[in-house]
């Protein structure tokens, strides 16, 4: 076998091992924290309270 089949498949394996860490993180998070926490915009909140604007009259 020449460099670049070995260069493939090293490829493929950190693929495969990237695919299961994202996997891995992914049930973790899930199981971590419920939905609402998830898909909440906390931070949006905390920039529309701190963005007083007032109109000038």
């Amino acid at each position: 076998m020449d460099l670049w089949n070995w260069l493939e498949y090293a490829a493929w394996g950190l693929s495969v091992a990237f695919g299961l860490h994202m996997a891995i993180d992914w049930l973790k998070t899930d199981s971590s924290y419920s939905e609402d926490v998830l898909t909440s915009s906390r931070e949006g909140e905390l920039e529309a309270m701190a963005e007083e604007h007032k109109v000038k009259s």
